[in-house]
């Protein structure tokens, strides 16, 4: 809940602190006579159909007003008595989640590349009979706003009230924590210093003074290793005790910036930290040059302390880090990083084509014996023919088809991305790729967030956010679905094994999948290149990317993870998108026309466009219908062509193989089909995270033309030439 909110907006449950009463003098004392007076605690009880009117008690009695009324009413939340709250600050990649994973139990999705977690995450626990708030904000170098989750964790860790600061720094580079550390100290934060990962900097020989770096800050100096059971709650043990800022001197800075201070401080500030925070906030906000001066000169200034307290700290040894080196020297050589890239593509593709054929069988079976065990139990009381065939053959067929489709890849190629993610793989890609997108005049980040389109082009827009310069930020949001998602593999592998590599040849499929993953990056870069110098066109910006170590991968965490994070995630969205669609299907199929269903007609409607691009109108309908979720495009197809009732399942890729050949496939049409499967409009869900990223319908439009036009323009083209060719 927000700090500062109105009445209309407050929960049901939750109880804020009147703050002040926007209306006049006599509105005001009617509202007294009933106790609502600035100061006074009250509860949210109740909220009518519609939101209004929102009942509330106050001072032992339940009122009512009207939403109009309690707008008027400002409010700050009311912390639960006996309750503290801690922020967790820290640099990218230095397992900030991972200790508020393990002090919270919410299990935050953690990655080994910079800028992972983009929002900030709220989680409670109990300790000592205490309620602990602890809020997760984004990784971030510095309180001046950079990138927007950057921006987003000074906002929180200057702004959101709270005990203290848990400031999270890497053991095994700790010098750019401790300087992170020495900002809040001097915006006046009360600070308590993590030092995370001292089994990795064990490992490596590096030793750190624990006391000697808490009597050189002047705060409390935790060293721990989050992954460890039981370790993060040293933390919590640390900070029991109220934390205050210290009370050493400041930092020094030059007699201009030491003259500034003081000003502020006699005039605006009761305090030298807040005089210090005022220049900080006006360095960021302002871009003249007294302010760049003035950062540049803290920039300094906090670099040399935290050098300095570094030095005398820890001794970090000559060798430390080797093993990184090293593999980096092969990951991005320029004789083995195309080839070992690929090679890792191929095998991801493989394993996934191979573990999820079982799975999926059994799965469908399932699905099948559910379905025939409800018809038997409509039956048995009585229900409707056409309530069944709507909510069984419909919605529940449909649903349960989706996911004996989806459910196995996910489970498969989400742990081995997220393992890819643990180790440290991800950011030597980016590394690898950036020259192609400086070309494009685009960021080298755009390859993670592209990376992340392979599991959901939703999850990859929302990743973009780690791009600094906004119009590169845009034009990896705009072709992020020209890279297909996780919902397309299905029917890309379908096709790929009837009509090309033959069943019982995964090998095969897996090579030729590669190939299209290949396909679909040429032309993410080169749509890329094409908004860049033409609606985008802009200078490129800097590219700066942490290179993280490489890091022994947790697998157990990264299959429970993988799993509820991004497979449960993505397949509810399915299912929800699913049923509703499902059900459309079976009316479409069973309202009929002059002996026709009204699938069939609007097939038949959509043939002649069908033909241009060498396919037929019900894969194209089955495209349009499956613009809620992407895995139920060829289920649809399946149906239409056998005429059923509901969503079908095609049993077996042989089977499916005959049915569509029956219906007026060839290689052509199977190639044709690829294609548009690559390039289509994205998901429902991914426009709606585009417009809540971009906060513009234009630019949501453009997301679901750019690949709908890339789309059309191939396969027609393919099409065309396929037929001069004669096949």
């Amino acid at each position: 809940m927000d700090d500062e909110l109105t009445l209309a907006e407050l929960p049901v449950g939750c109880s804020a602190i009147i703050t002040e009463i926007e209306a006049d003098a006599a509105e005001r004392a009617r509202l007294s006579q009933l106790g609502l007076t600035a100061g006074t605690e009250l509860i949210c009880r109740l909220r009518a159909a519609g939101g209004s009117p929102v009942a509330f008690s106050v001072r032992g009695v339940t009122f009512a007003l009207r939403d109009t009324d309690c707008r008027r009413i400002r409010l700050r939340a009311a912390r639960p008595k006996n309750s503290r709250t801690y922020l967790l600050a820290g640099n990218p990649n230095v397992g900030k989640s991972t200790v508020f994973n393990a002090l919270t139990g919410l299990k935050q999705h953690t990655g080994n590349w910079c800028g992972k977690t983009v929002t900030g995450a709220v989680g409670h626990c109990t300790y000592r009979g205490q309620h602990i708030t602890l809020i997760d904000t984004p990784g971030t170098c510095s309180l001046r706003s950079e990138t927007a989750e950057e921006s987003a964790a000074a906002e929180v860790l200057l702004h959101t009230p709270h005990d203290c600061v848990f400031c999270i720094c890497d053991a095994t580079a700790p010098e750019r924590g401790i300087r992170l550390a020495l900002e809040l100290l001097e915006c006046g934060e009360p600070v308590i210093l993590a030092v995370n990962l001292m089994d990795e900097a064990e490992r490596q020989g590096i030793r750190i003074d624990r006391a000697l770096l808490s009597a050189q800050l002047g705060i409390p100096v935790v060293t721990l290793s989050a992954r460890k059971k039981g370790a993060a709650r040293a933390l919590l043990d640390a900070a029991a005790d109220t934390v205050l800022p210290p009370e050493k001197p400041p930092l020094r800075y030059s007699e201009e910036t030491e003259a500034e201070i003081c000003r502020i401080t006699g005039s605006e500030h009761s305090s030298r930290f807040a005089a210090v925070s005022a220049l900080l906030q006006k360095a960021r906000q302002n871009p003249d040059a007294e302010s760049k001066r003035t950062a540049a000169e803290t920039e300094r200034v906090l670099l040399d302390a935290a050098h300095r307290i570094c030095a005398a700290a820890v001794q970090i040894p000559p060798e430390a880090g080797a093993r990184t080196r090293l593999a980096d020297r092969l990951l991005t050589g320029p004789l083995l990083r195309i080839p070992l890239m690929l090679l890792l593509f191929l095998l991801v593709f493989w394993l996934t084509l191979v573990g999820a054929n079982y799975p999926s069988k059994w799965l469908a079976a399932g699905c099948s014996a559910l379905c025939a065990a409800a018809k038997t139990a409509a039956g048995t009381i009585g229900l409707p023919q056409w309530l069944s065939g709507a909510l069984i053959d419909g919605a529940l067929r449909g649903t349960g088809w989706v996911v004996s489709v989806m459910l196995p890849p996910m489970a498969v190629f989400f742990p081995l991305f997220t393992l890819l993610e643990d180790v440290g793989l991800l950011p030597r890609l980016a590394f690898n790729a950036d020259r192609c997108f400086a070309r494009c005049h685009a960021c080298g980040k755009q390859c993670l967030t592209m990376a992340m389109g392979f599991g959901c082009n939703a999850v990859g827009v929302t990743e973009c956010r780690i791009i600094q310069s906004r119009r590169e930020r845009l034009i990896a949001v705009l072709t992020n679905a020209l890279v297909p998602c996780n919902g397309r593999f299905p029917a890309l592998i379908a096709v790929i094994t009837c009509f090309f590599a033959g069943t019982g040849h995964s090998l095969r499929a897996a090579l030729l999948l590669t190939v299209l993953i290949a396909l679909s990056i040429a032309v993410t870069l080169l749509c890329s290149a094409l908004l860049s110098r033409t609606v985008l066109r802009g200078t490129p910006s800097s590219f700066v990317l942490e290179m993280p170590p490489f890091r022994r991968p947790q697998l157990l965490r990264i299959l429970v993870r993988s799993v509820l994070d991004r497979t449960v995630f993505v397949l509810g969205r399915a299912v929800v998108t699913a049923a509703p669609v499902s059900l459309l299907i079976w009316v479409l199929a069973n309202c009929r026309i002059s002996e026709q269903s009204l699938l069939s007609l609007l097939a038949g409607l959509l043939n002649p466009f069908g033909i241009l691009l060498g396919l037929d109108g019900v894969i194209l309908l089955a495209f349009l219908l499956g613009l809620p979720a992407n895995e139920i495009v060829l289920p649809v197809a399946v149906t239409a062509y056998l005429g059923c009732t509901a969503l079908t399942d095609y049993g077996s890729y042989a089977a499916l193989h005959t049915l569509l050949t029956a219906n007026g496939w060839t290689l052509h049409t199977a190639a044709c089909f690829l294609i548009l499967t690559l390039f289509h409009a994205p998901c429902a869900t991914t426009l709606l995270t585009v417009r809540r990223e971009t906060g513009s319908r234009r630019l949501t439009a453009a997301a679901f033309l750019l690949p709908s036009v890339v789309g059309i323009l191939l396969t027609g083209g393919l099409s065309a030439l396929l037929t001069l060719c004669g096949l």
